[in-house]
């Protein structure tokens, strides 16, 4: 097994080197049939990758300890899901997943059929080979999966307890579709400059490509901050921890890029300006693999030091230094033939102060995680930046991008009259005020939670307002009914309405965000049975305190009944894992959830005499977070259904323009 796992790595890299050797000797001599033998060796490529993680998921599966990898990282106690699930719990396994990832993405698009003879597939093909030959490297000499111990041990260490939650199935698994998945405008963005193509042909090309890494990066954050949110026990599912931002900032990246790269399809306009957005978001990615990866940030996602981020950090130098030379030697082409702005109420000049905000953002969060760096590298004192920072920085940036999205899609392209903003915002923003007063008069009087529901009623507005009338129009052109005319005008404007639903989505985690960080209720108290605990209009009384056992595994449990302004609303369970082969136990909350607040209990502590110490709290609206997160995957999984891509690309044949 060890022979056949270690030999399809060192084949995958053998096949990456070749097929990246014979495709750019291909494209230098103009020869086809190079260039298809490199294609050849990236089906290779990724069918020896596909064979290596099979591989390693059936030793994980049935408990092959004498390697390495299963042995620290599963237990015969594990259920199967952990055990494959193991795979993305170390660094050799969730490189091999990357890995396969990557090669997956290459041969879609090498054998993609809309792509077929377009000159630019080879150069992204020796792009995203070149990222295979890295990680390929790495896996053969640097982090291996398939290391075979000295001594055979009948047991493993098992898995981290807190991976064994569902969350943890697929959290990883879409940061890293994401992560990978923007290599691909990235490579794209490349040959385009190498070709000297330099309208938004490119990004035509990739756009949905994009979205799918967007909607993955989207997932990533949203599932690991409900994991954060039912595993950790602390009551919060964001606490900007350093892995949290290096996912977190391609995304505010990416998502300014996809919003820029409209003003140049439109109006060929911002050309530089998104090729330098793709080109950091793709070294964002790299750049957050090496805080995972190289231990020198300390984070409850990290995996330990290793030496692996001394190869990322010079990989991300080589690549982020690569491509920005690509670009400059372009410059002057991107800046020839440019768009200008002609006024500053234009939808083309709210979508430029859309990116500089995300930017900004993403910019103060790069600033805030890598503080502790600087500091330490120049003062010899490492600074702590906690989410006080991160709170009070990023909180006015994202409402005034709330803001903004607002507005936008009430302004007219080119220029904007005072007539045309009278038209649209009168009534969006009456409806705000009365919102607004609304509010004061419900009892309100946290002036920043005021003004950030009033925004995000006027985003609401404006949206529902865009729907409205774009439904009148059709109605009044077809004389259909509401339901009919409200579905064909999205159907045959599904990247507009798509990214309208987005819209709505990001408003309703919004809403969950300002709720649960202006108006949660906490409260730690030790109790005997029998007696209660008041918390926002809650009573709960301890009624029992427990222990079973699961397989090794001790759980001590308590049970407390609960009920609301005297009505009976359940009992709610609070229980502490002790595994038997891990030292630290995990806390499993109790959670009642609706759409108005959650009742979130942690048992923290318990005495011999059945005295329990309980840390409850009431977060308002938390749920509006989960649920807007299925409202932008619906959104974006609409915005690219059935794209054609026939009616932008181009048809080649062969290698036939030269690279110049």
């Amino acid at each position: 097994m060890a022979l056949l796992g270690n030999s399809a790595i060192y084949l995958g890299l053998a096949l990456s080197i070749y097929s990246l050797v014979i495709m750019l000797i291909g494209v230098k001599k103009q020869n086809q049939q190079l260039v298809d033998s490199g294609k050849g060796a990236i089906l290779s490529v990724f069918l020896v990758t596909a064979i290596s993680m099979a591989l390693l998921l059936y030793l994980l599966g049935t408990s092959q300890f004498q390697f390495e990898y299963v042995k620290n990282y599963t237990s015969t106690e594990l259920p199967l899901v952990y055990k494959l699930a193991a795979l993305w719990a170390g660094n050799a396994g969730s490189l091999l997943l990357w890995t396969f990832f990557l090669a997956l993405y290459n041969v879609m698009i090498m054998n993609s059929r809309m792509l077929r003879g377009n000159p630019m597939v080879p150069y992204v093909g020796m792009i995203l080979t070149a990222n295979t030959v890295f990680f390929m490297f790495i896996l053969a000499f640097v982090a291996k999966p398939f290391v075979l111990l000295d001594e055979v041990p009948l047991e493993g260490n098992g898995l981290n307890p807190m991976l064994q939650n569902p969350g943890m199935m697929l959290h990883p698994v879409t940061l890293y579709l994401g992560y990978v998945g923007l290599s691909v405008p990235f490579a794209f963005a490349m040959a385009a400059l190498l070709l000297k193509n330099i309208d938004d042909f490119w990004i035509k090309v990739t756009r949905r490509w994009t979205i799918v890494a967007w909607l993955f990066l989207t997932l990533g954050n949203l599932l690991g901050a409900q994991w954060a949110y039912v595993e950790l026990g602390w009551g919060g599912y964001w606490a900007w921890d350093p892995v949290e931002n290096a996912s977190f900032m391609p995304w505010l990246t990416a998502t300014a890029f996809l919003h820029s790269v409209m003003i140049q399809e439109r109006k060929n306009m911002l050309k530089v300006w998104n090729v330098s957005l793709i080109i950091i978001s793709y070294a964002l990615t790299l750049f957050g693999t090496f805080l995972v990866r190289s231990g020198v940030l300390t984070s409850v996602h990290a995996f330990s030091n290793s030496n692996l981020g001394t190869y990322f950090l010079l990989y991300m130098g080589i690549a982020v230094i690569g491509g920005l030379y690509v670009l400059m030697s372009r410059y002057h082409l991107l800046r020839r033939d440019s768009g200008q702005f002609e006024s500053l109420l234009s939808k083309e000049s709210s979508f430029l102060l859309n990116n500089l905000i995300l930017v900004g953002a993403a910019f103060s969060v790069f600033w805030g995680t890598n503080f502790p760096l600087i500091s330490e590298a120049v003062r010899g004192t490492k600074v702590t930046v906690g989410a006080p920072f991160f709170n009070q920085v990023n909180a006015p940036i994202m409402l005034a991008l709330l803001f903004v999205m607002a507005v936008c899609p009430l302004i007219a392209w080119q220029r904007s009259s005072l007539k045309n903003f009278r038209d649209n915002f009168l009534i969006p923003l009456a409806l705000t005020v009365v919102l607004f007063l609304a509010l004061v008069a419900m009892g309100m009087t946290k002036i920043w939670a005021l003004v950030s529901f009033s925004v995000v009623g006027f985003l609401f507005l404006t949206h529902i307002q865009e729907f409205y009338r774009g439904i009148r129009a059709r109605r009044k052109m077809t004389q259909e009914t509401v339901p009919v005319a409200a579905w064909r005008l999205m159907i045959r404007n599904k990247r507009r309405y798509g990214g309208y639903i987005v819209h709505f989505g990001i408003a309703m985690i919004a809403i969950g965000i300002i709720g649960s960080n202006n108006f949660e209720s906490d409260l730690a108290k030790t109790v005997k049975q029998g007696e209660t605990i008041e918390i926002a209009g809650y009573t709960l009384t301890y009624e029992s305190l427990a222990q079973r056992s699961e397989g090794i595994n001790d759980i001590v449990f308590a049970d407390l009944a609960v009920s609301k302004n005297g009505q009976a609303v359940g009992v709610i369970r609070a229980e502490k894992v002790f595994y038997g082969n891990w030292p630290e136990p995990s806390t499993e909350v109790g959670l009642i959830s609706t759409f108005k607040e959650d009742l979130y209990v942690a048992l923290s502590a318990w005495e011999p005499d059945g005295r329990a110490t309980f840390s409850i709290k009431v977060n308002p609206l938390v749920k509006w977070i989960w649920t807007g997160g299925i409202i932008v995957v619906i959104g974006s999984l609409f915005a690219i259904w059935k794209g054609r891509f026939g009616n932008v690309v181009p048809k080649y044949t062969g290698v036939e323009r030269k690279v110049s």
